[in-house]
């Protein structure tokens, strides 16, 4: 009995040593904690700027006493400013990228289901960088010296860029993450033009990633310093938003006949992948059933977009510049089922909606054989376009910005573009922060090239 005895002190030493071993610690990582969390709020950190980066810059835009060079003084409608002017400018160069506002304006409003803002930078998952980076370069291209945006000298964008990265990458969150759980909001394909090597690593907001690949070739063939790397942008951690559309919403139960087939609207020469619209224009502009257009969104072209997408039962979306434009909500927003002719295009939302319930998607191949597109939807039957305009009349909130917190009082839509935007950055938080966590532990010296292809 004694021996059993002298043998149990062991054994039970053995088991208490083995507990504390084997305990559960707390967690070394914050993010290590939030991975495990997929339902809550996504947490949001704004970073401390100046007003004069965001709404100060709204305030100079509506004191410029002239009107946007780029455009007609009569096509101008925020110059002179009206009395009760809107909150974000009119201007349909700039209004059609204003994400930037309507995103920030979300975050001085109530908490949604979606986001919640933090006060301490080290609870947030993500920080909101409140620049308006697009505001800043358009009033640079439109009111500054013509041709000197690619300059940095006597470039008050450039000065405004250089402050944002300065005042950000000095930052404890930035040191923490290298970027990588920081949100830039980059609309307007060239906002923040001349620093976009150095906030890479960021969650880019984009429109498309048509101007992240190259300028255009005149420069990308003089001097290969002129090409920007697809590594600056990816679908792994960037977030594609919608354009903000600028012809008014027709509900469904305002649908009437639409006599047209085909209808567009916009410029026809445009450059690099935009070639195809001369094509296609060419090919189109003599069928009887389809309208070719060629005109700018001032008051007049506004008008007659809306007359011709709400008559018409397709609206054509070929590339221009980028692979899409402003044209495509417009569509959706006027009931219009969207052709998309844009072998590159990338769309918002995707994996949240299905855009084939409500788009024609046709090859380029395709659409440059004579006869074939206008033969092709003229063989969709009224019952494929009656369901197509029906799942448009559903999807249409999801690219509303503008919904119920003009003035920063209210809180986003459950169903509006902010909100969908701030889940889409949530689903993106799992390799954000695996990315993080990959990043603290190389160590000092080490060299390993952006990997970050993706399509």
């Amino acid at each position: 009995m004694k021996q059993l005895t002298v043998l149990a002190v062991p054994i039970i030493l053995l088991l208490l040593s083995l507990s504390f071993l084997f305990r559960p610690t707390t967690p070394p990582s914050l993010y290590s904690r939030q991975a495990f969390e997929p339902d809550r709020r996504l947490r949001v950190y704004v970073a401390d700027l100046p007003r004069a980066l965001n709404y100060g810059l709204l305030d100079l835009y509506w004191s410029l006493p002239a009107a946007d060079s780029r455009i007609q003084a009569s096509s101008d409608p925020d110059h002179p400013p009206p009395r009760n002017h809107p909150p974000y400018p009119d201007n349909p160069l700039i209004k059609q990228y204003s994400a930037e506002y309507w995103l920030l304006a979300s975050l001085r409003a109530p908490a949604t289901a979606a986001v919640r803002v933090v006060a301490d930078w080290r609870e947030a998952d993500v920080v909101f960088v409140p620049f308006f980076a697009t505001l800043s370069a358009e009033m640079e291209l439109g009111w500054g010296t013509k041709g000197a945006f690619r300059r940095k000298d006597g470039n008050e964008d450039y000065r405004r860029q250089r402050e944002v990265v300065d005042r950000v990458t000095s930052h404890p969150a930035w040191r923490r993450s290298g970027g990588r759980d920081h949100i830039f909001v980059l609309t307007d394909p060239v906002a923040m033009w001349h620093v976009r090597t150095e906030i890479a690593p960021a969650i880019l907001l984009v429109v498309d990633f048509g101007g992240w690949y190259k300028l255009d070739s005149k420069f990308a063939s003089r001097d290969s310093s002129y090409m920007i790397q697809h590594t600056q942008v990816s679908l792994l951690k960037d977030v594609i938003v919608p354009y903000t559309h600028l012809l008014p919403t027709l509900h469904f139960s305002e649908n009437k006949d639409r006599p047209t087939l085909l209808y567009f609207k916009g410029a026809k020469h445009r450059h690099r992948g935009g070639l195809v619209r001369e094509k296609l224009w060419d090919l189109l502009d003599n069928e009887p059933d389809i309208v070719m257009e060629e005109g700018f969104p001032n008051a007049t072209g506004r008008e007659q977009s809306i007359k011709g997408m709400r008559a018409s039962e397709f609206c054509l979306h070929p590339s221009g510049d980028t692979p899409t434009s402003c044209r495509l909500f417009d569509a959706i927003a006027s009931l219009c089922i969207p052709v998309i002719v844009s072998d590159g295009v990338e769309l918002p939302f995707e994996g949240m909606i299905d855009y084939t319930e409500f788009s024609i998607f046709v090859s380029v191949s395709n659409a440059m054989r004579p006869k074939w597109l206008a033969n092709h939807l003229r063989n969709i039957s009224k019952h494929e376009k009656d369901e197509f305009r029906r799942n448009l009349a559903h999807v249409q909130p999801m690219f509303e910005y503008d919904t119920s917190y003009s003035n920063s009082r209210g809180s986003a839509h459950p169903d509006g573009a902010v909100n969908y935007i701030w889940k889409k950055i949530h689903q993106k938080l799992p390799m954000i922060q695996e990315a993080v966590i990959r990043e603290k532990r190389k160590p000092d010296g080490t060299s390993i090239p952006l990997r970050c292809h993706c399509t």
